[in-house]
C-alpha cells in the first residue's frame, strides 16, 4: 500500500531512498508509528499491516545504514581492519619505527664533528662546581638549542663536594729521628706536552678524605682488601691499628680500600698505581709516546660510598632541603692520599720487613717489602693532608625530544660533563659523540621528516666523579615523573677506553636491543673485517663471549655511574656501553685513567686516529635510542630476564647452599619461585605473538607491563643495611664498589658471617631477606600474568 510506501514529512512527501541521511531516517520512525496506530485503531484487521509496517520500517534501516557505510564511503576513510578499529584515530598509533630512519640516522653520525666537540669540551680543566663545568654545562645547552631540541633546560643542586686547598699542598714524606725531612713528594705530576700546561689543574687528591697529620709506620697491604688484610694477621702477625697502610689501586674501588682500613684501625692510608697496572713494562715507552701511565701520572678519585649528596640522603639538594650527614653513606674518617709509582718507588725503597710473596710483587724496581718499620731504625712517615668538604653547586644540563604518540614515556640517555682534569677519555668521549646524537637527531626532527614515538631525553650529569651525585639529585627530585614513565635509561660514561673490541654492561631487558644494533653496525677494525668478522656483533661475540648463553657476554653492573640511581631507586632498565681495551693486556683501566695525562693529544694522536672507534659508539648509542623510543612494541625480551635470573639462583645456591641449610633455610624455594617466574616469561612471550597489536590500547597495556617488571623487583625498604638500594637482584658489592653482586642482600649477610663479623644479627637478617626475595620474586612474575587474571591460587 502507498500508505507505508510514502511518508508526509513535514508538508511533503519522499521516499525511503530519498531518506540516505540515517540520522533522519530513524527520526522518522516514530512519525510513521504514529500514523500506523490510528490505522490500527480504524481496523483491526489492519494488525497484519502494522506488523508489515515495523518490519519494512526496520529493514530499510538495515539496508541505509549499509549503504551509508560502504556504497557512499568517503575515498580517504581507512578500511575495517582485524582487530580494533577506532573510527576519527589515527593509524599512526600502532605504527611501528621506520627502518629506512635508523640508516639514516647513522650515516650521519660524523666523525669530524666529534673530533671537533672533544677539542673544545678538552679546552681546560672542568672540575666538578668550578666556573670552567659550569662554562661547559651552558654550552652544551646552547649546543641542544641550536640542533633542534624541544625543550632544554638547566637545573643546579648545592651539594657537598671536596677539594685541597691550593695554599697548602698535600704531600707525604719520610722523616729521620731528628725530623729533618728525608724524602718529600712533588705535589704536581710533570708537564710532559703543551695539553697539560694550563691553569685550573688541581693537584693529586682523593675527594672527602679526612685532613690532618699523621705519622707513623707505613704497612705494604697489597690491593687493600679483606684477603689482604687477614693474611697479615694469620700469616704475618702484623697488626695495622694505628700505622699508614700503603695500597696499590686495583682489584676493589678506592673507598672499599680506606673503608676497609678504617676497620683494620688504620691511622692513614696512602694509594699507589703500580707499573704493572698502568705499563707494559716498557718505561720509556709512556705518554707521551703512548698510552701507558708515566711514572709521575696519577689517579685522582672520589673516597665517598653511596650515591648523591650525602646531605641529603633520599632527597634532592633544592633550596629548601634539610641537610644533615647521612649515616647511609662512608665519608672516611682517616687522612688518604694518591701518589704515583714515582714516588712510591722512593717509599718503598725504604721500608723494612720482610720481603713479600711473589703474587704482592708488583712492576716497581724494586723489592717490595711488608713494612711495620724502616730500614733506618728511627724514620717515620708523614702524611699532611689539607682537602676539605665544601658546598659547591653543580649543574645538569637536560635535553627533550617530545615524542609524536607517546610523550609521557621517556628514552633517557646520558653521560657526565665534569672530569677530574681534562677527561679526555672520561667522560668527555661519550659527551661529544652524544652531542654528535642529538645534532643528527635533532636536525632530522627539525626537517620534519622524523619524530620518535616517544620523547629521548638528553641528559649532561655534574659531580658524577664524586659520587654519582647530579644525576642522583635529578633522580630524587623528578621520582614521581620518571617512577612512572621512564622506558630505559642507555648510559655512556665514556664511549672508548681502548680499540679492541665493544662491551656493555647493563640488566636484562636492555640485552636484546643491544644485541640488535650491533648486528646492523659495520666493524670500525679492517683487521677483523678481513678475518670474516664485519660487523660489531662479530667481533663481540668472538672476544667476549657467554658460552653458556649462546651471546656476547654482557655483564652485571656494580655501581660508578650515572646509570646507578636508576636501577637502584626507581627499577628502571640501564645498560652502560663503550668500546674497550684487550683484557690480556693485564691493566686495570685504561692506563692514563683520571690523571693530568688524559688528554686531547692522547686521543687524538694515539688512541683513536681518524675517531673511527668514536663514531661507531655514536652509530650504536643512536641505533639503541632509536629502537628503544621509536619501536611499537618496547624491545625487550623478558626471557633474557628469566634466563639471567635461573643463573643467579644456580650461583647463589652453588655458593651459599651449606650455610642456608645451617639456618634452616630451605634453598628449593629459591628454586620454585625462580621456576614459576620462568614459566609467565614463557605464557608472556605467547600472548604477545597472538596480540591485537592494531589494537592501541593492547599495544599500550603490554608495553606498561614490559616497563613495570624490572621495576617490580624494587623492595621499598631497601636492601639491609642500605635502605637507599632497592633492587633485590642487582646492586654493587659491598666489598667492592664497582662489582655486582647477585641477591646482594643475602650475598652481604653471608660474606659478613663469613668474616666472623655480627654473626647472629647477620643470620636473622639472612632468615629476613631470604623471604622478602621469595616474595619479591613471585610478586615480579605476577606482573607478567594476563592483567585480568594477576592473583595466585593458595
Amino acid at each position: 500500500m502507498e500508505t507505508y510506501t510514502y511518508i508526509n514529512v513535514g508538508g511533503g512527501v519522499r521516499t525511503k531512498a530519498e531518506l540516505r541521511n540515517r540520522k533522519q531516517w530513524h527520526s522518522l520512525i516514530p512519525r510513521a508509528m504514529d500514523m500506523e496506530e490510528k490505522i490500527f485503531r480504524r481496523s483491526p484487521s489492519n494488525r497484519y499491516l502494522y506488523i508489515i509496517l515495523v518490519v519494512g520500517c526496520i529493514v530499510s534501516c538495515v539496508i541505509g545504514i549499509l549503504i551509508g557505510r560502504f556504497a557512499i564511503r568517503p575515498d580517504d576513510e581507512p578500511e575495517v581492519k582485524d582487530g580494533l578499529y577506532l573510527k576519527g584515530v589515527s593509524e599512526f598509533l600502532v605504527k611501528d619505527g621506520d627502518p629506512e630512519i635508523a640508516e639514516v640516522l647513522m650515516k650521519n653520525i660524523n666523525s669530524d664533528n666529534i673530533r671537533k666537540y672533544l677539542r673544545k669540551l678538552t679546552e681546560k680543566p672542568h672540575l666538578a662546581g668550578t666556573n670552567e663545568s659550569h662554562e661547559l654545562a651552558r654550552e652544551l645547552r646552547d649546543h641542544w638549542e641550536a640542533v633542534g631540541l624541544d625543550h632544554v633546560t638547566m637545573t643546579p643542586y648545592k651539594v657537598l663536594l671536596s677539594y685541597p686547598d691550593p695554599d697548602d699542598p698535600n704531600f707525604v714524606e719520610l722523616l729521620d729521628g731528628n725530623n729533618v725531612t728525608q724524602y718529600r713528594s712533588n705535589t704536581t705530576e710533570k708537564i710532559l706536552t703543551p695539553e697539560e700546561d694550563k691553569p685550573g689543574v688541581v693537584p693529586p687528591f682523593n675527594a672527602y678524605s679526612a685532613s690532618g697529620d699523621i705519622y707513623g709506620d707505613i704497612v705494604y697491604v697489597n690491593y687493600g682488601r679483606v684477603e689482604d688484610y687477614q693474611f697479615l694477621e694469620n700469616n704475618k702477625s702484623i697488626n695495622v691499628s694505628g700505622k699508614i697502610v700503603f695500597a696499590r689501586y686495583g682489584e676493589i674501588y678506592r673507598g672499599d680500600k680506606v673503608r676497609l682500613a678504617e676497620r683494620w684501625g688504620a691511622a692513614g692510608v696512602i694509594l699507589f698505581s703500580d707499573p704493572n697496572d698502568v705499563t707494559n713494562g716498557d718505561f720509556s715507552r709512556v705518554y707521551p709516546d703512548d698510552w701507558w701511565l708515566p711514572p709521575s701520572g696519577t689517579e685522582r678519585g672520589t673516597l665517598l660510598i653511596g650515591e648523591g649528596d650525602p646531605t641529603t640522603a633520599d632527597y634532592p639538594s633544592i633550596e629548601t632541603a634539610y641537610r644533615e650527614l647521612s649515616t647511609d653513606y662512608f665519608v672516611p674518617k682517616i687522612p688518604c692520599h694518591p701518589i704515583g709509582y714515582g714516588i712510591a718507588m722512593d717509599l718503598m725503597k725504604n721500608l723494612g720487613g720482610d720481603s713479600v710473596q711473589d703474587e704482592w710483587q708488583g712492576g716497581m724496581n724494586v723489592i717490595y717489602r711488608f713494612g711495620d718499620e724502616f730500614k733506618v731504625p728511627g724514620w717515620k712517615a708523614h702524611i699532611k693532608i689539607s682537602t676539605s668538604n665544601q658546598n659547591a653547586t653543580t649543574y645538569n644540563t637536560i635535553g627533550v625530544i617530545r615524542g609524536s604518540v607517546e610523550p609521557d614515556r621517556y628514552v633517557i640517555i646520558g653521560n657526565h660533563r665534569d672530569a677530574w682534569v681534562f677527561g679526555a677519555i672520561d667522560p668527555s668521549s661519550g659527551t661529544a659523540v652524544m652531542m654528535e646524537i642529538s645534532r643528527v637527531m635533532g636536525q632530522l626532527v627539525k626537517s620534519g621528516k622524523w619524530r620518535p614515538r616517544r620523547s629521548i631525553v638528553f641528559g649532561s650529569w655534574g659531580a658524577e666523579e664524586y659520587g654519582i651525585i647530579g644525576v642522583t639529585e635529578w633522580v630524587e627530585e623528578y621520582t614521581k615523573s620518571l617512577g612512572a614513565r621512564a622506558v630505559a635509561y642507555v648510559n655512556v660514561d665514556y664511549a672508548f677506553d681502548g680499540n679492541f673490541s665493544f662491551y656493555a654492561e647493563g640488566t636484562p631487558l636492555l640485552f636484546s636491543p643491544v644485541i640488535k644494533a650491533t648486528k646492523t653496525i659495520r666493524n670500525p677494525n679492517e683487521t677483523e673485517i678481513a678475518a670474516g668478522r664485519t660487523t660489531v656483533y662479530d667481533t663481540w661475540l668472538a672476544t667476549f663471549p657467554a658460552k653458556k648463553f649462546g651471546r656476547p657476554r654482557i655483564a652485571l653492573p656494580g655501581s660508578g655511574s650515572d646509570y646507578a640511581p636508576f636501577r637502584d631507586k626507581l627499577g628502571v632498565p640501564i645498560i652502560d656501553l663503550w668500546y674497550t681495551y684487550d683484557p690480556d693486556l693485564n691493566v686495570l683501566s685504561y692506563p692514563l685513567y683520571h690523571s693530568v695525562y688524559d688528554t686531547f693529544y692522547m686521543v687524538d694522536k694515539i688512541a683513536d686516529i681518524g675517531f673511527k672507534y668514536h663514531t661507531t659508539m655514536g652509530q650504536i648509542w643512536t641505533e639503541v635510542t632509536r629502537d628503544l623510543a621509536d619501536s611499537l612494541l618496547l624491545p625487550f625480551n623478558v626471557s633474557d630476564y628469566s634466563t639471567v635470573l635461573n643463573d643467579l639462583g644456580e650461583s647463589f645456591i652453588s655458593r651459599f647452599e651449606r650455610e642456608m641449610q645451617s639456618f634452616g633455610l630451605d634453598t628449593s624455594l629459591l628454586q620454585g619461585v625462580i621456576s614459576n617466574f620462568t614459566r609467565e616469561t614463557e605464557e608472556f612471550e605467547k600472548r604477545i605473538k597472538t596480540a591485537n597489536l592494531q589494537d592501541p590500547f593492547v599495544v599500550r597495556r603490554i608495553n606498561d607491563q614490559l616497563m613495570q617488571l624490572d621495576r617490580a623487583f624494587l623492595d621499598p625498604a631497601g636492601l639491609p643495611g642500605r635502605k637507599l638500594k632497592r633492587h633485590i637482584l642487582f646492586a654493587d658489592s659491598t666489598i667492592d664498589n664497582y662489582s655486582g653482586s647477585s641477591f646482594p642482600g643475602l650475598s652481604d649477610a653471608l660474606v659478613e658471617i663469613s668474616l666472623g663479623k655480627n654473626t647472629t644479627e647477620q643470620r636473622e637478617i639472612v632468615k629476613k631477606h631470604f623471604s622478602v626475595v621469595l616474595f619479591t620474586i613471585q610478586s615480579a612474575a605476577g606482573t607478567l600474568k594476563d592483567v585480568s587474571d594477576f592473583m595466585y591460587r593458595r
